[in-house]
C-alpha cells in the first residue's frame, strides 16, 4: 500500500487530543469490548483506488475483502471472495466470484462489483493514485494516456460475463498477477458509491468485517463490528475506534497511563525502555518495509555524468550499522538490497546484492563525491515529515555519519516538513531538491511489488521520477515469465540497474512494533506491520 508509498506508508502517528485521551481505554455502549488504536488521518478519501498509504490502508483492510486475502502470519495470497481464477497463457483471466457476500448496506458483491470498481480506478478523470495498477489491463492506455485525451471510459480488457464471473485480458503475460489481488486496489465497489459518491465518502461503505460508524478529521474515526459479516474471518471484538495522534510519544504514553489500548509505532526514542515499561505486551516482529532515500531525478542537478558517484558516494558515507543499534535498538537492520527479507531468498530477497555501495566507508565516499563533482549546491538537505519524533533522529544521525565521513559539518541537514500530508504534497509535485526519505510498505508479498512500482517508467510510485529502459525491459520480461524462479532471476537483474545508478538509497529493513494495554489479547502485527485487528480480543 505502495506501499510507505508509494512512499506508501505513512509517518507514526501522535499527540492526541485531549478530549479523546479521557476516552479510559475503549469502553463503550457494547460492553467494553471495544479497542482504541493510535491512527493519523489519510492522505486521501478512503476510495480504495486512491489510498496509497498505511493510516488509510488500516481502515481500507477492516472494511473491504478482495478477490484474494494475504495471510495475516505468512503473507500468503489465498482465495478469499474470488472462488476460482483460471488461465491458460497467463495473459486471459476468467474470475468467478463466490456467492453469499454482501456489502454492508445489504447489496450482493457481484462480477459487477469488480468491473466498475477498477475501471472507475483506472480512469484518468477520476485522477486515483493507484491508477497504475490497472495499467496492467488492456485498453489502459485509451482510459489512462499518458499524452493526449482519455478516449474510452472502460477497459476493454475487463468483460462482465455472468452475475458472479467476468474476464481479464492483459497487455502482456503477467504470471503471478493474481497473487496482487488482494491489494486494496482491487477491492469491489458497491452501487452505492456510483449513485451517490458524497455520501459514500462521508461513511464508505464496505463489504470487510467492520463498519464506518462516524469520522471526525483530526480526531477519531469509530468502526464497529458488522455482525452480519458473510467471511470466515469474523471480528472476535466489538469495533475498534482509531484515535488521531500528532506524535507517537504521547501515544506511547497513553497506553501506559491506560487512555489508549495500542500503539503501533513505539518512538525509538522509548525502545530502550519498552519491554519494561509494558511488562511484555510489546510486539518487535519482521514486516515488508524498507527506507530508504530517494533522490529527484527530475531535477538537472542529480542528472549530471558525475551524479551516479555522488549517489553512491552518498550511501557509502551513511553508518548503517551503528545508526540501527544505537537509535532503533534491533528494530531496523541494515539493509543490503531493495526488497525485504520477509521475501525469503526463494521469493527474490537477496542479501548483499547492493555490495560495497551499502557498506560505510568514508574514505571511499570522499572520494566518489569528489569524482562527481561534488554535492549539488555544495550541500544535501535531507527532506522529511516531522510529524513522527524518530524520523528527526534518525535523519540528523544520517546527517551526522555524512557529515565526519566528509569531513564537513554543514555537507548534510535535515529538511523538516510539518506534516506528512504536506510532505507528501511536496513530493507530488516535484519540489525536492535532494534526497527525501520514502518508506516502502509493500502492497503485496512479491519482488515485482518492491521494484516496478517505485522504479519503472512513470510507475505510480517513482516519486523521483527515475527512468532507465533496460530495467524497464527487464521487468516486462519477468512479468511475462511463467516459470517462477527464472522470473525472480529476472528480477533481480532489474534490481542490479538499480543499484548500478543508485537510483535510490536502501538504508534499513524496518520490523514492525506496537506496544498494547493489559485490556487486549491475541494483539499481532501482519507482514505488512498492520495490527490484525479483526483478531485481538478484549478484556
Amino acid at each position: 500500500m505502495r506501499g510507505v508509498a508509494r512512499a506508501r506508508w505513512a509517518a507514526g502517528a501522535a499527540v492526541v487530543l485531549l478530549a479523546l485521551a479521557a476516552c479510559g481505554g475503549g469502553a463503550s455502549d457494547r460492553g467494553g469490548r471495544v479497542l482504541t488504536s493510535s491512527w493519523g488521518d489519510p492522505q486521501n478519501p478512503l476510495e480504495p483506488s486512491n489510498t496509497n498509504e498505511v493510516q488509510g490502508g488500516k481502515v481500507l483492510d477492516m472494511i473491504f475483502r478482495g478477490l484474494k486475502r494475504y495471510d495475516p502470519k505468512t503473507g500468503k495470497a489465498e482465495n478469499m471472495l474470488a472462488e476460482r481464477i483460471e488461465t491458460t497463457d497467463s495473459r486471459h483471466f476468467t474470475i468467478t466470484v463466490k456467492s453469499g457476500w454482501t456489502f454492508s448496506n445489504g447489496e450482493p458483491v457481484t462480477a459487477r462489483s469488480f468491473v466498475d470498481a477498477w475501471n472507475y480506478g483506472a480512469s484518468l478523470r477520476n485522477n486515483q493514485k493507484n491508477a497504475h495498477f490497472f495499467s496492467y489491463i488492456e485498453g489502459y492506455d485509451k482510459v489512462h494516456p499518458e499524452t493526449g485525451p482519455q478516449t474510452a471510459d472502460t477497459l476493454s480488457g475487463l468483460k462482465v460475463t455472468g452475475p458472479r464471473t467476468f474476464t481479464v485480458t492483459l497487455r502482456q503475460k503477467f504470471s503471478t498477477f493474481p497473487d496482487t489481488l488482494g491489494y486494496v486496489a482491487f477491492a469491489p465497489l458497491p452501487r452505492a458509491f456510483f449513485t451517490n459518491r458524497s455520501a459514500w465518502l462521508d461513511k464508505p461503505v464496505g463489504n470487510g468485517p467492520y463498519v464506518v460508524e462516524s469520522y471526525t478529521k483530526g480526531a477519531q474515526m469509530t468502526l464497529r463490528k458488522w455482525d452480519a459479516y458473510p467471511g470466515p474471518d469474523k471480528a472476535r471484538n466489538d469495533g475498534v475506534t482509531l484515535i488521531v495522534y500528532t506524535d507517537s510519544n504521547t501515544a506511547y504514553t497513553d497506553v501506559l497511563a491506560g487512555n489508549l489500548d495500542l500503539v503501533d509505532d513505539i518512538p525509538a526514542g522509548q525502545l530502550k525502555n519498552v519491554r519494561t515499561d509494558l511488562d511484555g505486551r510489546y510486539i518487535n516482529t519482521p514486516a515488508g518495509i524498507l527506507q530508504t532515500l530517494v533522490f529527484p531525478h527530475y531535477d538537472p542537478r542529480w542528472r549530471t555524468s558525475g551524479a551516479r558517484k555522488v549517489r553512491i558516494g552518498l550511501s557509502m558515507a551513511i553508518n548503517r550499522e551503528q545508526i540501527t543499534r544505537t537509535i532503533f535498538r534491533g528494530t531496523r537492520t541494515p539493509a543490503t538490497d531493495w526488497t525485504s527479507p520477509v521475501l525469503g531468498t526463494d521469493g527474490g530477497y537477496k542479501p548483499g546484492l547492493c555490495g560495497s555501495a551499502c557498506r560505510y566507508d568514508p574514505a571511499a565516499a570522499r572520494r566518489l563525491i569528489q569524482e562527481g563533482g561534488g554535492l549539488p549546491g555544495g550541500q544535501v538537505r535531507i527532506t522529511y515529515n516531522a510529524d513522527s519524533g524518530s524520523h528527526r533522529q534518525w535523519v540528523d544521525a544520517v546527517c551526522h555519519s555524512i557529515n565526519n565521513a566528509l569531513g564537513n559539518d554543514k555537507a548534510c541537514v535535515g529538511d523538516p516538513v510539518g506534516t506528512f500530508a504536506d510532505f507528501r504534497n511536496r513530493i507530488g509535485r516535484h519540489r525536492m531538491t535532494g534526497p527525501f526519505r520514502a518508506g516502502w510498505q509493500m502492497d503485496y508479498p512479491l519482488i515485482q511489488n518492491f521494484l516496478q512500482p517505485l522504479y519503472y517508467t512513470n510507475a505510480s510510485s517513482n516519486d523521483g521520477k527515475w527512468s532507465n529502459k533496460t530495467f524497464d525491459r527487464l521487468v516486462d520480461q519477468a512479468n511475462a515469465e511463467s516459470d517462477t524462479a527464472k522470473a525472480i532471476r529476472l528480477f533481480q537483474q532489474a534490481e542490479e540497474v538499480v543499484r548500478d545508478d543508485m537510483a535510490a538509497i536502501p538504508l534499513w529493513y524496518q520490523n514492525g512494533s506496537a506496544g498494547y494495554s493489559a485490556r487486549l489479547h491475541d494483539v499481532t502485527l501482519n507482514p505488512f506491520s498492520v495490527p490484525v485487528y479483526d483478531r485481538i480480543r478484549v478484556g
